[in-house]
C-alpha cells in the first residue's frame, strides 16, 4: 500500500502524518517505509486491511483533510492471488501513483 495525508506542512510534520506514522509504524507490516511524501507498506491482506482501517481513522480524527491511498494486491509466487483476499497470504504493496478516495 502507498498512502499520503494531507494538508502538507513543510516546516514540520503535522499531528496527522504522525498519526499515520505511528500507525503503520507498530502495525503488523512487512518493509515499511516512511517519507515525508509518501508512506509505503507490504503485507498480508488481513494485516494491511487493518491498518488501512487504523490509518483512516486515526489521521482523520487527527485532522487530515484528505487521504490518497492505493493498494495493490500481488499473488504468490505461482501466479496466483490469495482467492478472495482472507489470511495473511498474496500480499499487498506500494505500486506507484496516488488513488484519491
Amino acid at each position: 500500500m502507498e498512502f499520503t495525508t494531507e494538508p502538507f506542512d513543510l516546516e514540520e510534520a503535522p499531528a496527522h502524518a504522525l498519526a499515520a506514522r505511528e500507525v503503520i509504524e507498530t502495525a503488523a507490516l512487512d518493509a515499511v517505509d516512511v517519507g515525508p511524501f509518501g508512506n509505503t507498506a507490504e503485507g498480508g491482506a488481513e494485516r494491511v486491511l487493518v491498518a488501512v482501517d487504523a490509518l483512516l481513522r486515526r489521521s482523520l480524527e487527527a485532522g487530515a483533510t484528505r487521504i490518497s491511498l492505493q493498494v495493490n494486491v500481488l499473488g504468490d509466487e505461482g501466479g496466483h492471488g490469495d482467492g478472495g483476499g482472507h489470511g495473511d497470504g498474496g500480499g499487498l504493496s506500494d505500486g506507484g501513483g496516488e488513488g484519491d478516495r
